[in-house]
């Protein structure tokens, strides 16, 4: 198993696990490996720092030195973002391209009201918006929009 440390044009950094190296190569040419944050298949690799097994090197008479215990690392904003974006798809109903027929028809009460997320155009999205019907738009990762491999 390779782990490579990726970086996509947007500055977002993200793990790559591959097969083999040959691997990771075929898939990259491919334009196969793609940011999970925005998609962007503009990726370059940061340096990684090899997994080192010092077990065989250390003296077996020694007895282990302690670990520190430390805090947990801060969330990041990204680590954030994906978690906010896990929620909205675990708690709402996809309804796809019919986002604006379906937020009209919750609005004016003629189906029961519920969380809903789907895919408006931005033409659509301002005129929700004009009849006074809440919206937003959340960009979700193309890996999070289906069953992963």
């Amino acid at each position: 198993m390779k782990v490579l440390n990726l970086r996509c044009t947007n500055e977002h950094r993200f793990e790559g696990w591959f097969a083999s190296e040959d691997d990771f190569q075929s898939q990259f040419e491919r334009a196969l490996v793609e940011c999970p944050m925005c998609g962007d298949k503009s990726i370059s690799r940061l340096p990684t720092a090899p997994h080192l097994s010092m077990a065989k090197a250390r003296d077996p008479q020694a007895p282990a030195a302690p670990v520190a215990a430390s805090a947990p690392a801060p969330m990041t904003m990204q680590a954030a973002w994906l978690r906010a974006v896990q929620h909205v798809i675990a708690h709402t109903d996809d309804v796809g391209e019919r986002f604006a027929e379906e937020a009209r028809r919750i609005h004016y009460g003629e189906t029961d009201e519920r969380a809903i997320r789907g895919k408006a155009t931005p033409d659509e999205a301002q005129a929700l918006q004009d009849e006074g019907i809440a919206v937003m738009s959340l960009p979700v990762p193309s890996a999070m929009k289906g069953p992963l491999q």
